[in-house]
C-alpha cells in the first residue's frame, strides 16, 4: 500500500469536485475549492475520522468494499478506480464481469434527480447508489450490511420488505424478481454471481424455488408500482429503467403523474422525509 500516493490521490479527487457535482447544496462560501472531508466521508458511508486518516497517510489499509465506496463518492472513472485499488495494494475488480463501479455520468444523472426517488442497481439486484428521495421512500441500503443490500435476496429472505407493498401486489413482485434473475443467469452462464444467488435462494426460500421451477423469463422493464409509506401513505409511481449494458447496471427512476394524489404525496415526502436523514456510519 502506497499511503502517500493514496493520500494525494484522494485529496486531488476531492478538490476537483463541486458540491453540485454530487447533488449537494453549495451552502456558505468555501475557503478552498472542492468537497469537504466530511462530505466525501458521508458519500462513501464512512466516518470522517477514518477518511481524514487516509488523507493524512496514516490510515489503515482500506477494504475492497471501502475502496469501491470511495471511487463512487469521488466520481472516478474506471481507470481512476483501478488506480485507486493499485495504490491501496489491491487488485482492481475484473471488468468483464458485473461491475460495482458506477460511471460518473450515471451518478451525475442520479444526483440531478432532486424530487423523485432513484437508485442504481446491478442486474442481479445489488444496490450501488441511491439519492435522498429513494432513501426517504424505502430506507438507506448503505446502512445495512453488504449481504442485505441485494433487493432480490431481501425480498425473499426478509419478511419486513413485503410490508412496503400492498399485499395483493406482492406475488407479482416475487414473480418479476425470479423471472428477471433467470434471464440474467441464462445470459451470463460463466458469471458466478447470478448462479450463486440462485443457488442460495432456491435453498433458503420455498417460494423462490417454486417460482424458479415455473421457468418464467423476463428482463426488467418499465412498470407502475405501488408503495406503502408510513408517513405519506400509498404512492402509485411509474418506474422507468435506463440500462447500462457495459456494466450490467440499471438506473431506476420512480415518478408520480402530475395532478394525482400520489404526486402530492411525493412532494410531501420530499419535505418531511428528508428532514431527519443523517449519513450512515460503518
Amino acid at each position: 500500500m502506497n499511503r502517500p500516493e493514496l493520500a494525494d490521490f484522494l485529496r486531488r479527487g476531492r478538490g476537483r469536485l463541486d458540491p453540485s457535482d454530487v447533488g449537494l447544496a453549495a451552502g456558505a462560501r468555501r475557503r478552498t475549492p472542492g468537497l469537504r472531508r466530511e462530505e466525501v466521508a458521508s458519500l462513501a458511508g464512512m466516518s470522517v475520522d477514518y477518511y481524514t486518516r487516509l488523507e493524512q497517510s496514516r490510515g489503515p489499509r482500506p477494504s475492497r468494499q471501502m475502496l469501491t465506496a470511495l471511487a463512487r463518492a469521488l466520481r472516478l472513472t474506471d481507470d481512476e478506480r483501478d488506480h485507486l485499488f493499485h495504490l491501496a495494494g489491491e487488485e482492481p475488480p475484473r471488468r468483464e464481469v458485473t461491475s460495482t463501479h458506477v460511471r460518473p455520468g450515471l451518478l451525475l444523472v442520479l444526483d440531478r434527480l432532486h424530487d423523485t426517488p432513484a437508485q442504481v442497481i446491478t442486474d442481479c439486484g445489488e444496490v450501488l447508489a441511491e439519492n435522498p428521495m429513494w432513501r426517504a421512500l424505502l430506507g438507506d441500503a448503505s446502512a445495512r450490511p453488504p449481504r442485505e443490500r441485494n433487493l432480490i435476496r431481501r425480498f425473499f429472505l426478509d419478511p419486513s420488505v413485503r410490508e412496503l407493498f400492498p399485499p395483493e401486489d406482492v406475488p407479482g413482485h416475487a414473480a418479476a424478481h425470479v423471472a428477471g434473475l433467470r434471464a440474467v443467469a441464462a445470459a451470463r452462464p460463466a458469471d458466478p454471481e447470478p448462479a450463486a444467488l440462485v443457488a442460495e435462494l432456491r435453498a433458503a426460500s420455498e417460494e423462490f424455488a417454486r417460482l424458479w421451477e415455473q421457468h418464467q423469463v423476463a428482463v426488467r422493464q418499465s412498470a407502475t408500482k405501488r408503495f406503502r409509506h408510513p408517513v405519506v401513505g400509498l404512492l402509485e409511481l411509474d418506474c422507468e429503467i435506463l440500462l447500462d449494458h457495459a456494466h450490467h447496471q440499471y438506473l431506476v427512476i420512480h415518478t408520480a403523474r402530475p395532478g394525482t394524489e400520489s404526486y402530492e404525496r411525493l412532494q410531501l415526502l420530499r419535505v418531511v422525509g428528508l428532514q431527519d436523514m443523517s449519513p450512515s456510519r460503518p
